[in-house]
This record gives structure tokens, C-alpha cells and sequence, in this order.
């Protein structure tokens, strides 16, 4: 009578470290690919911080220049900030329905650029984001306003068509959503100081100094790079100056490249280094707007 025999197949490697491993690479290699076909359909099942992080690129690639320049790993660190910015506030709509994704990511996006070289940058005093869909009347102040910052409200206040504009033209040394978050960063300073520093106290005191005599300066006369209202007072002077500083950063340092040094050190970033610009290039299309 024939015998039974039970013949075992072994399929892969007989060490079960190096199937793990190999499992794990076929894991590493097939994920990518799966997430980029499941969420072009935005199934339910996706987890929501890989759909996230794949709109927020989405948006900051198409409006965001500073986020376009940045290496793939700062673009990695960028992304991350904007998804744990966008957790800490409350964005508030007033007179239209909701609050898109998009306009979440790009007013993230304005702090996170403001506070890059930080390592700390939630700014967690001021917890609210109110946005209108173009100016508004400010009860408090009396006047129409593009943006506003109110510490004691905790809340920080945008016109969406002001806002976007911004955005428009890099070059302009215009752009809400830096002024306004420049505002938020000296207040936040200021309220906090015992918890976040983060403008370095010795050299913001040689900012102060130097604010002052640069808007003296400005009362007298026009500038080749600040604008008027940037001599309203040194708050103003700061926000404007922020601007200039993403905006036009080969221009400022030429210029007055006494600002474009101490900026370079309070925010503890070069936007000449950390964007990979090229001098000349940059230079051009700056001129386009002088």
C-alpha cells in the first residue's frame, strides 16, 4: 500500500527577517502608488491626514511661491506646520456660509512662512481667524479694514479679496496675510514673553533703535522700497518691512541692507538662501515692479 507523503512547498526565503523585510519594501513601494489613485476618488476609508497633505500641496503649489522654492524636505517640514497651524485656530466665517480648505491652507501658510526659522510657531494666543469675503466695517475702530489683530479678542481679522491679492504678484511688497501675521508675531512676543521669545530681546532692541530713525526718514520723504504708511508707527513699520523682506529680499538687502540683516536675524531665516534663489534672476522680476 502506497505510502501518503504530504510534500511542504516553501515559498521565500527560509529566514523570516529577511522575508519581513522584503514584505515590507513591496509595502514601501505599493503604498504611494495606492494613495495616489484612492485619493484623486477621496474615498471615506482614506485616512484624513493623507488627503490633507496631499490638498494642502495642492493648494500651496498653485498660490504659494515661498513654498515652491523650498527643498523637498523643507517642503516636507512646511506641510506639516500648516496641518498642525490649521488645528490650533478657529477659522469663522462672516457674511458668506464656510471656510474652504483653501483659504485655511493659505492663511497657514502665511504664518508658517513668518515663523519657519522658529521652533516654535503655533503662535498659541491667539486662537481665532475671522475672515470676511472683502473689507469690512471695524465697530471697534470706526473704519473700513482690510486685516486686523485684536489681542484682547485673541483673534485675528482678514478680507479674503484682500488676502488673495497678496498673492497675486510676489514682487509687489504687498501681501496681507505677512503683514497681518507680522503683527500677530510682535504681539505674540509681547503677551508671551515668558513662554515664546521669539524675537531675540538684544536684537530687538537695535531693530527699535534702527525702526525709529528709518521712519523719521520716511516722514521726510518717499522711499525706493517702504511705502508711506510703513512710518504710522514702529508696528507698522515692522509688518511692512516683513513684507519687503519676503518679497523683494534682493532688493532690501541692496537697499538697506542694515534691515535685511537684523530681519534676517529676529526671524533666524534667509529667504535668499532657504527659497534657492538665483540673484540675478530674481532681481529682474523684481524690477518689473519698481
Amino acid at each position: 500500500m502506497p505510502e501518503h507523503h504530504i510534500i511542504i512547498l516553501q515559498i521565500g526565503p527560509a529566514n523570516p527577517i529577511i522575508a519581513w523585510t522584503i514584505a515590507l519594501a513591496a509595502i514601501a513601494l505599493i503604498f504611494p502608488v495606492i494613495i495616489r489613485y484612492y485619493v484623486k476618488g477621496s474615498p471615506q476609508f482614506i485616512p484624513s491626514f493623507v488627503k490633507l497633505t496631499y490638498d494642502y500641496r495642492r493648494i500651496l503649489e498653485k498660490h504659494a511661491l515661498y513654498y515652491q522654492r523650498l527643498s523637498p524636505e523643507n517642503k516636507r517640514k512646511f506641510v506639516e506646520r500648516v496641518y498642525i497651524f490649521i488645528r490650533s485656530k478657529t477659522f469663522i466665517p462672516r457674511r458668506f456660509k464656510k471656510v474652504t480648505l483653501e483659504m485655511k491652507t493659505l492663511i497657514a501658510a502665511s504664518a508658517v512662512q513668518l515663523t519657519f526659522g522658529f521652533e516654535k510657531f503655533e503662535m498659541p494666543h491667539f486662537t481665532k481667524i475671522l475672515i470676511y469675503p472683502d473689507t469690512y466695517y471695524s465697530l471697534i475702530r470706526k473704519a473700513y479694514h482690510k486685516g486686523e489683530v485684536n489681542p484682547a479678542a485673541r483673534l485675528v481679522v482678514f478680507s479674503w479679496k484682500s488676502f488673495i491679492e497678496g498673492y497675486q504678484n510676489p514682487y509687489d511688497s504687498k501681501n496681507l496675510g505677512l503683514h497681518e501675521m507680522a503683527h500677530v508675531l510682535k504681539l505674540e512676543n509681547k503677551v508671551l514673553k515668558n513662554e515664546v521669545a521669539f524675537l531675540d530681546p538684544d536684537l530687538y532692541k537695535k531693530w527699535e533703535k534702527m525702526a525709529a530713525q528709518h521712519i523719521e526718514r520716511l516722514k521726510q520723504g518717499p522711499d525706493l522700497l517702504f511705502r508711506r504708511y510703513a512710518a504710522e508707527n514702529e508696528y507698522e513699520f515692522f509688518a511692512v518691512a516683513i513684507e519687503i523682506f519676503f518679497e523683494r529680499p534682493f532688493s532690501l538687502r541692496a537697499i538697506h541692507p542694515e534691515i535685511y540683516a537684523l530681519l534676517k536675524g529676529l526671524l533666524k531665516q534667509d529667504p535668499i538662501l532657504i527659497q534657492q534663489l538665483e540673484s540675478e534672476e530674481t532681481f529682474i522680476a523684481e524690477r518689473k515692479v519698481v
